[in-house]
């Protein structure tokens, strides 16, 4: 009977130095298996069926400016589920609104340090998603466009975990704000246009309530409240008055345009003013609340704390929970090749070289998508 699969920490798993340097391993075939050669090689795949081959990198010390490698880290979507509160994967909704991230398409051959996201394999070639840890098979290129694939140094890594969550909740928040700006913009549209129509309007709407009068033989209800008493009282208002609403309207929607671009594009500063404003929206919206209930204020409400408690507790303003260098270090255990290193298993067998992504995973200066 074969022995179980060892386990990380058992005596016949390899680690640390070990697994750099076990001797006579004979590689992946057709590597010719020179243990001279592959101690600067990435690790080589046996295919689909022999699992990921990491490069087993938690020995090496980062240096001081970046965060140390992680423990292995399951693939998203591999996780257990949970039952009551099920985990979005965002790694796998951002592939499914803009495909997977493969690199060596135009390659026409690879490298063995090119194995941790491509390799060849009975006359097709594998390639890994840089941002889902997903495999996809496809044929080789019919023309290829370079020799290699680029260094490791040279890809644009995707955003995936922590900074790709807070990329799509900030742009949901853009979204929403794109709304306002629509309502409040046609808003502040319509002001101007009455001001700047103000006399005609008012003759053509005495003559349509004359019309009505007429029709209904006898005076209109005069009740405070509808939308006749609303246009009445409208046509009341002093055009500086207007122009005084239109003025702020406007600044309003500015300042909502610099939110949205701001949060689309994830920068601090917008959430800053995103934080400022919802600030000040709630205590207006509590005091709508307080006048008549509805459905779509509670909503409102309830979307702006949501806001305010996000910003605040996930992004770390003002200094919560250790602040923007709290966040800049739990951002950066989620860029680069660490977390992808980290999501590559190491095989029970055969020694990983580290080669190229040693000192991809040790700069902090790797691309990021």
């Amino acid at each position: 009977m074969a022995d179980p699969p060892a386990a990380a920490g058992d005596p016949g798993y390899p680690s640390g130095s070990d697994a750099l340097s076990a001797p006579g391993d004979p590689g992946r075939p057709g590597d010719g298996g020179d243990a001279g050669d592959s101690a600067a090689q990435l690790p080589s795949f046996e295919g689909p069926s022999g699992g990921y081959p990491p490069p087993e990198l938690g020995d090496l010390d980062p240096p001081p400016d970046e965060p140390p490698p992680r423990p292995h880290t399951a693939a998203p979507g591999t996780e257990a589920p949970r039952r009551f509160l099920p985990k979005l994967r965002y790694e796998l909704l951002a592939c499914g609104l803009h495909g997977h991230r493969i690199v060596g398409t135009d390659a026409a051959e690879l490298r063995p340090e090119d194995d941790i996201f491509a390799y060849d394999l009975d006359g097709l070639r594998w390639y890994r998603c840089l941002r889902c840890d997903a495999w996809v098979v496809l044929p080789h290129p019919a023309h290829p466009a370079r020799q290699y694939p680029p260094e490791p140094n040279q890809i644009a890594l995707p955003l995936r975990g922590r900074p790709l969550r807070d990329r799509f909740v900030l742009r949901t928040i853009a979204v929403e704000r794109v709304l306002h700006l629509v309502v409040l913009g046609a808003l502040n549209v319509a002001i101007f246009l009455f001001i700047a129509h103000r006399p005609s309007l008012k003759a053509t709407w005495t003559r349509i309530l004359a019309d009505l009068q007429g029709s209904l033989g006898g005076p209109l209800d005069n009740s405070p409240h509808g939308v006749l008493s609303d246009l009445n009282r409208l046509f009341t208002v002093k055009v500086g008055e207007l122009v005084l609403i239109g003025i702020a309207l406007a600044a309003y929607n500015a300042v909502l345009v610099l939110e949205i671009v701001g949060l689309w594009w994830a920068r601090r500063w917008a959430e800053y003013l995103t934080f400022a404003e919802a600030s000040v929206l709630v205590p207006f919206e509590i005091y709508e609340l307080t006048n008549g209930v509805t459905a779509l204020k509670v909503v409102g409400l309830i979307v702006n704390l949501a806001i305010l408690l996000y910003l605040a507790l996930g992004h770390r303003l003002f200094g919560l929970r250790g602040g923007v260098r709290a966040e800049k270090l739990e951002h950066d255990r989620d860029r680069g090749w660490s977390p992808i290193i980290a999501a590559t298993p190491l095989r029970r067998t055969g020694r990983t070289g580290v080669g190229d992504i040693e000192h991809v995973h040790r700069s902090p200066a790797a691309t990021r998508g």
